[in-house]
């Protein structure tokens, strides 16, 4: 080889590696730092207070109205469009656990703490940003029919929720299976048509969703210290 001939390129560690595989790999530590927060421990340990799981309830109605909206915004959109899914929305289940847990004038008594504020907003701006959107909507809706089941059941037990009332959240019906679902949702993610600088964006955007979703988290756990 003469010496002015180019080195070989280094190999790009993810090339040829689907693209759910490194949004996983990439985010894993940051859904690790969510699930190990005190508030989400003390859920899953049934050892919340009532009102914790409620304000809990109350903070992701403030999100999923505007993860929705935005949503609904982008399905023509050839990226985030393939992520909307009528099926998946949450906020009529959320009114109907919200107004089991608090009564009729529920929105009168709920309101959106500091860091749901941050959250809310930064999912809004995904509006100009549909790889961003993307992000959002797989870090929420990919953990609700997910660890979310979990969560469901012991909402139920130790709150004493009956018929899924006050966890209607957790209850995804339409989908018919979740393994399946979670399935067909990897295969949009691989199937995507990204250049590498928007996916390197909705992995960077994912880890900022975690990030905001622990944050909300600590807000919950100061209300319950």
């Amino acid at each position: 080889m003469s010496a002015t001939a180019e080195a070989p390129a280094t190999a790009d560690p993810t090339a040829g590696e689907p693209f759910s595989e490194r949004l996983k790999a990439a985010t894993w530590g940051d859904h690790a730092t969510a699930e190990q927060h005190g508030f989400t421990e003390a859920l899953l340990a049934g050892e919340l207070p009532r009102a914790g799981y409620t304000e809990m309830v109350a903070q992701h109605y403030f999100a999923y109205v505007a993860l929705e909206r935005v949503g609904r915004a982008l399905r023509e959109d050839p990226v985030a469009g393939r992520f909307h899914y009528p099926e998946l929305e949450r906020v009529p289940a959320l009114e109907a656990d919200l107004e089991h847990l608090l009564g009729t004038g529920w929105r009168e008594r709920i309101s959106p703490a500091p860091a749901t504020r941050t959250y809310v907003a930064r999912i809004e701006q995904m509006a100009d940003h549909p790889a961003g959107f993307v992000a959002h909507h797989y870090t929420r809706y990919m953990g609700d029919v997910s660890g979310g089941q979990f969560i469901r059941r012991i909402a139920a037990k130790a709150y004493g929720l009956t018929a899924d009332a006050g966890v209607a959240f957790y209850v995804f019906d339409a989908l018919g299976s979740l393994p399946k679902f979670r399935s067909g949702y990897r295969d949009r993610l691989d199937s995507l048509d990204l250049d590498e600088a928007t996916a390197e964006f909705l992995v960077r955007e994912t880890r900022l969703a975690y990030q905001l979703n622990t944050e909300v988290l600590a807000d919950l756990g100061r209300q319950q210290a």
